[in-house]
């Protein structure tokens, strides 16, 4: 079995990532993996599942939390490296 990609979206406060959470997860079968603050009031939430869904995911929660908010960065990683879960649980 391939392994899952990684999806993150960075926003500018917590009620941007709810909106961008929340519409990601309506708009494809990813998994939220969790979430991270990290600091000066920005905050990453990560997703898993398969590069097109994490793909639409991403695209998803980024336009919905640009609606509400500041969108800081989006980045999908295809196959994240082994090593890569090193820098959190969220990895998997």
């Amino acid at each position: 079995m391939a392994k899952q990609a990684i999806g993150m979206i960075e926003t500018k406060g917590l009620i941007s990532l709810l909106e961008a959470t929340d519409a990601a997860l309506k708009s494809a079968d990813v998994t939220l993996a969790g979430w991270e603050k990290i600091g000066s009031g920005i905050v990453t939430g990560f997703f898993h599942g398969d590069v097109a869904a994490v793909k639409a995911a991403v695209d998803a929660g980024a336009e919905a939390a640009s609606a509400v908010g500041q969108v800081v960065g989006v980045q999908v990683i295809p196959r994240p490296h082994d090593d890569l879960s090193k820098l959190g649980p969220w990895i998997g």
